[in-house]
């Protein structure tokens, strides 16, 4: 018999925040005219964004191939942005702190499932990027997560916990290498 029973799977833990039918309109207007305004029309896919309940602060830029889940579910800080085919999968709130940077390819995960529960429970908890933050292409940043401001996570890195401010931070699983600006070392065991 398979640990799994996923007959009786269990989404207490989800919520779309919105009724279904609004859901389903941004996910045509994300798959449209998102997806195909041209690369320059940043203030077009703001607006989009704003008209479907993201807060966004002034200068944001986000790239068309980006995916957002739920845009009322998402602030993004002053002159942040978000690149190609980026996800944040906003289940739960994703806070991307000023002048950040969410480069290509990275996937910020809000939500995921208990895997000791045979119902397959979905779980979900916000994520923290704070102002500064460069997360590089191809980072996951797991639910829960902190980024502290003025850290870089390395290219394609996997980040399980918090990472502490100030810092260049790398690897599978990521941790803090050194302080940013400079400075030695802390510890490298890869």
């Amino acid at each position: 018999m398979p640990f799994f029973q996923m007959d009786q799977f269990d989404r207490s833990g989800f919520t779309y925040g919105k009724p279904k039918l609004y859901v389903f309109l941004w996910f045509l207007v994300q798959d449209t005219l998102f997806r195909f305004s041209p690369i320059p029309l940043y203030g077009f896919r703001r607006w989009l964004l704003r008209l479907f309940g993201a807060r966004l602060g002034k200068g944001v830029t986000i790239r068309p191939r980006a995916r957002i889940h739920y845009p009322w579910r998402v602030e993004i800080g002053d002159y942040s942005a978000v690149g190609d085919d980026a996800w944040l999968y906003s289940i739960g709130e994703i806070k991307i702190g000023a002048h950040a940077v969410v480069s290509q390819k990275s996937f910020l995960c809000t939500a995921g499932h208990d895997y000791d529960d045979p119902h397959f429970k979905t779980t979900v908890a916000p994520i923290k990027v704070g102002d500064g933050v460069w997360i590089a292409a191809d980072v996951f940043v797991a639910p829960g997560v902190t980024i502290g401001a003025n850290t870089v996570i390395g290219a394609r890195s996997s980040v399980f916990h918090d990472m502490p401010a100030d810092m260049i931070c790398y690897g599978y699983p990521c941790r803090p290498v050194r302080p940013r600006g400079g400075g030695s070392v802390i510890q490298e065991h890869f």
